[in-house]
């Protein structure tokens, strides 16, 4: 079956926060698709409505059993149905593991540029931030060993807290730097939080590693974040899983989740999530392909059209993360300039770490023809930030 990505889908006027903004904006911004949604979700969710009845839901065992499936048959990781816990979001779950492993004053690791509600959630929890700042050469970011042990090797760092796919730099950690990052963590007795709610939106040919899987001290010491929202593009549902293999830390995380209100599934969150792992996988690898059509051909248009700035290559998420270092060093800047100017919305890269001054990010899960239109904003927002 082939499915439209083609068709621009008005989304003013909907209650939409990505959209929210002037009438002649174009939003590229949050990372949330202009997509609709694959049709065996619409259609789970239409059943459920159809019934007419939302009362309070319990989490069946067909969600566990869509879980275990897509990641036995995409990733080839075996998840016993006892390890996987609900909750109504993955940010939710990040700041109830904060609050549960951790006690004021304590620290928590990142690895920036990262997405920023990982610094919100740590400093609202009363947290500190230690940052490990990746390192940045020849449109390359990797790990800097030296400091991720220094970080982890303070007193008070209780959680690593992993981008796994990379957002926003779209990069894929092999095992290799998985295995390496969890023998630190577990020698520092850092317990390892692995968001890995981009994991399925990878480029085609090529597949993510779930922290868990890679050897048994990773699986021993960590808890994996889980959700089809990014994938499918269903945030609203309000749905996720954690996925603890250690029977101490999982009933320490289900303790803090009932503690903290979020184990109730909305009345279409599960139909949905079923639907998904279950029935979803061509709608995901076709929008896959859209996407990185979409990918290279920003590549194409800033080699051509915007020498100044660099297109990081990414083999994941929908995100492009761009270096505007000969352009604005201070890209915030030039952010504010292109709305100003072009009406183009794009998220200033300051936001996800100290880092990142010099760089945006532009969301390119939208119809082609929204690309182009963005593209071209690009482009006339450069001209003017260069003669202005």
């Amino acid at each position: 079956m082939h499915y439209d990505f083609d068709s621009v889908i008005d989304r003013r006027g909907t209650n939409s926060m990505k959209w929210n903004i002037g009438d002649d904006e174009l939003p590229m911004w949050v990372a949330d698709m202009d997509f609709a949604t694959a049709p065996a979700i619409t259609e789970a969710v239409l059943g459920k409505a159809l019934s007419g009845v939302f009362g309070y839901g319990v989490v069946p065992d067909s969600f566990y059993t869509a879980i275990e499936f897509w990641w036995a048959s995409r990733y080839g990781w075996m998840i016993p149905s006892e390890s996987i816990q609900f909750c109504v979001g993955v940010m939710p779950a990040v700041s109830s593991l904060i609050r549960t492993f951790t006690l004021p004053g304590d620290a928590v690791v990142v690895q920036a540029p990262v997405y920023n509600c990982f610094y919100t959630s740590i400093e609202q929890c009363k947290r500190r931030v230690l940052v490990n700042n990746l390192r940045y050469a020849d449109g390359h970011f990797s790990i800097d060993w030296v400091d991720l042990e220094h970080q982890l090797s303070d007193p008070y760092a209780k959680i690593l807290l992993l981008c796994n796919p990379q957002n926003p730099t779209g990069q894929i950690w092999n095992a290799g730097d998985l295995a390496r990052i969890g023998a630190l963590a577990a020698s520092h007795g850092v317990i390892v939080v692995s968001d890995e709610i981009h994991g399925d939106i990878t480029e085609p040919g090529r597949s993510y590693v779930p922290f868990a899987s890679v050897d048994p001290t990773c699986a021993n010491n960590s808890i994996t974040l889980i959700s089809p929202t990014k994938p499918f593009n269903i945030p609203g549902l309000q749905t996720s899983a954690l996925i603890t293999s250690n029977p101490d830390l999982r009933v320490r995380v289900a303790t803090g989740l009932k503690r903290d209100e979020l184990v109730l599934p909305n009345s279409f969150a599960i139909e949905a999530t079923i639907a998904a792992y279950t029935r979803g996988g061509a709608w995901l690898d076709q929008m896959r392909t859209y996407v990185w059509a979409n990918k290279s051909r920003l590549t194409d248009f800033a080699r051509q059209q915007l020498p100044q700035m660099t297109v990081i290559p990414s083999q994941a998420t929908y995100l492009s993360w761009i270096d505007c270092t000969r352009l604005a060093p201070d890209a915030d800047h030039f952010a504010r300039f292109l709305r100003e100017q072009t009406g183009l919305v794009v998220n200033a890269g300051r936001m996800y770490g100290p880092n990142s001054a010099a760089f945006i990010r532009l969301n390119l899960a939208c119809p082609q023809a929204l690309l182009d239109d963005g593209l071209h904003r690009l482009a006339r927002g450069l001209t003017a930030w260069l003669d202005r």
